[in-house]
């Protein structure tokens, strides 16, 4: 276990009273879950404390565990040149609840931020522009909710002969395909076989 990452966790946790909820530390990484009202305050302290200058954000990345009350969690990477460690903070919300958002701490958030109400819904409040990044204007719904279709609501095309963009419901040309994906040299014994454990 990293003896730094885990003084940074206990000063943290000291200087924060009752904003971690659980700290973790997982594959050389120290991993702190929040309260996600106090967000904001744990990214300024990691990034202004001389001590620590977590002062790069690495990602910002979303994770949906539908089974849950707050079902998205959102997980900030931070890096601290300085020391050369890496800290990971946690946040737990649901479609309704939007956090905080990071781009007054960290000007570089604002992609990542996008990135996850794209396509988990997850709501920023604070945010500059949050708006769809990666789909279409008109996507419906938010495509790595656990929940969303694999094949969509709507498929796209160009249509050479109108000269625009169509949208038009889902239409599978052929049934999904059952593999039972057993290799022929793996699986069940073919005729002839047994002339191979005869050795002839």
């Amino acid at each position: 276990m990293d003896e730094l990452l885990q003084s940074i966790g206990a000063k943290i946790e000291e200087a924060m009273p009752g904003a971690v909820l659980e700290s973790s530390f997982v594959f050389g990484e120290l991993t702190l879950t929040l309260d996600p009202s106090r967000i904001i305050d744990a990214l300024k302290l990691l990034r202004n404390d001389p001590d620590r200058q977590f002062v790069s954000i690495i990602d910002i990345s979303g994770a949906d565990y539908p089974e849950r009350e707050r079902r998205f969690d959102v997980v900030y990477h931070l890096l601290s040149p300085k020391l050369n460690r890496r800290i990971r903070l946690k946040v737990a919300t649901d479609e309704e609840t939007p956090i905080a958002s990071a781009t007054e701490v960290y000007p570089g958030a604002d992609w990542y931020e996008r990135e996850i109400y794209d396509f988990f819904g997850v709501l920023f409040v604070g945010h500059p522009d949050l708006r769809r990044i990666l789909t279409d204007y008109g996507f419906d719904g938010h495509p790595l909710r656990k929940d969303f279709p694999m094949t969509g609501f709507v498929e796209v095309r160009y249509d050479d002969q109108e000269k625009r963009v169509r949208y038009e419901p889902v239409r599978l040309t052929q049934e999904f395909r059952e593999f039972d994906f057993l290799s022929p040299w793996e699986g069940p014994p073919l005729p002839g076989d047994e002339k191979a454990k005869d050795g002839r």
